[in-house]
């Protein structure tokens, strides 16, 4: 199995299901969940270098607020409608430790054993990333956690102001 077979099986067979039973709907490699005011957005992101043998890839994760989405519905949120936009290494305890991890996200070749490969994201996913996105019932939840990400923090403060969304701005 080549590195791109291997990333297909595991957006197939963990990827997709898993964020289906933590309540994520999704189009292509993005998935997001409503949460009121805004969605919690999940984005695979290749990388232009990849080839059948080596893939390289990332999560971008973040909110998307309702009031800028660009589904006139309000039912989707896609990577381009971000307000917060951070890695997936942001939400874990050291990415340099992680044996399918890279400077730049996770690594698979044709010879990354994929039941390893799932079980090691099935504890970034299921121990860290969800629970602390899942967290995130409000946006005063949202601006106390990204508060913490300088340029991020600030950014979604200034959107939640420009479009009214709390009612003491």
């Amino acid at each position: 199995m080549t590195a791109k077979e291997k990333q297909k099986e595991f957006i197939k067979i963990y990827l997709k299901p898993n964020l289906k039973k933590w309540g994520y709907l999704t189009s292509g490699q993005t998935w997001w969940k409503d949460k009121g005011q805004f969605f919690n957005v999940i984005n695979l992101q290749n990388y232009s270098w990849n080839t059948k043998d080596c893939v390289d890839f990332r999560f971008n994760i973040g909110i998307a607020l309702k009031a800028t989405v660009k589904d006139s519905k309000r039912k989707k949120a896609t990577y381009n409608d971000l307000t917060v936009h951070l890695d997936e290494g942001t939400f874990l305890p050291d990415r340099r430790k992680r044996k399918f991890g890279n400077n730049q996200g996770y690594s698979i070749t044709e010879k990354t054993d994929l039941k390893e490969f799932v079980e090691s994201i099935k504890v970034d996913f299921e121990k860290y990333i969800l629970p602390r996105i899942d967290g995130l019932k409000s946006l005063e939840d949202c601006l106390e956690y990204y508060g913490q990400f300088t340029f991020w923090g600030e950014n979604l403060k200034r959107k939640i102001t420009e479009h009214k969304l709390l009612e003491s701005e």
